[in-house]
């Protein structure tokens, strides 16, 4: 089940009608993703699957962003006590545990939805955003590969050439150029409507058939596993060795100490 005492970086709230809303929680550090978040996101939507009990999930961010992707900062940051394969398990989880569920996922992206926590926000059925939202996969900025799931959905929301585009720079995108390029499925134009209208179209679904809900978009899924299974390990083995070059290390140290990266293409 999805219950708040299995969770430390979420807050998990069951509402009426079969709902559920899990804001990732973090907001001092923008919900950038640490070690626990990262395991928390592989089991979230597994947990909300096998939930008997709810129908529809409503993913937010607490605060000024929804996540900041990985966070690079000093101390409990991905990737710090999770170098061996338990951490390439859990990102290849993440993506798979929220395509596997048959249970429609709604994301309210509020603020920023960077690397990771662009992914985590697209692989859901239903994107909602609003004037504060920021996407962009990161990867890049910090010398790696975008080997979170972001070259795998991207391509199928906004095409290939755009996707590689914006993969390959980090570039951003507000919320209403990513409603206008088909980024996400709907845009508001004030922050404060962002959750009534994620609420709107998650009562929407919890009120339909279930095995007809989950039955229409499953086949769907199976498709983007089928890719999934596909790509998923080329771009997690290129992420992995690009970790391990010194222009990653040179990132990390810039965005520490707040300055621009110089790679050098070791």
């Amino acid at each position: 089940m999805l219950l708040q005492d299995n969770y430390e970086t979420m807050k998990i709230e069951r509402r009426d009608r079969g709902i559920a809303v899990v804001t990732l929680n973090r907001p001092e550090r923008l919900n950038a993703v640490n070690a626990r978040m990262h395991a928390e996101l592989a089991r979230f939507s597994r947990d909300f699957a096998d939930d008997r009990e709810l129908r529809v999930l409503v993913l937010t961010g607490m605060g000024r962003a929804f996540s900041a992707g990985g966070d690079f900062g000093p101390g409990d940051r991905v990737g710090s006590n999770t170098t061996g394969p338990d951490l390439w398990t859990e990102a290849r989880q993440i993506v798979d545990h929220i395509l596997e569920c048959e249970k429609p996922i709604v994301s309210a992206v509020n603020g920023y939805a960077m690397g990771l926590g662009a992914s985590v926000a697209l692989l859901c059925d239903v994107v909602v955003a609003g004037p504060s939202a920021v996407f962009a996969d990161t990867h890049v900025n910090m010398g790696i590969g975008a080997g979170d799931g972001g070259q795998l959905i991207w391509p199928f929301l906004i095409g290939v050439n755009k996707a590689k585009y914006f993969l390959m720079t980090g570039d951003r995108i507000k919320g209403k150029e990513a409603h206008e390029i088909g980024l996400v499925n709907f845009y508001v134009e004030d922050d404060a409507q962002l959750m009534p209208k994620a609420f709107e179209i998650a009562e929407r679904l919890a009120a339909g058939a279930p095995q007809a809900v989950a039955a229409s978009k499953m086949a769907v899924n199976a498709y983007l596993r089928s890719v999934s299974s596909m790509v998923m390990p080329i771009c997690l083995r290129y992420e992995q060795l690009t970790m391990q070059t010194e222009d990653h290390r040179e990132a990390v140290r810039a965005f520490q100490e707040k300055r621009a990266p110089r790679f050098t293409g070791k």
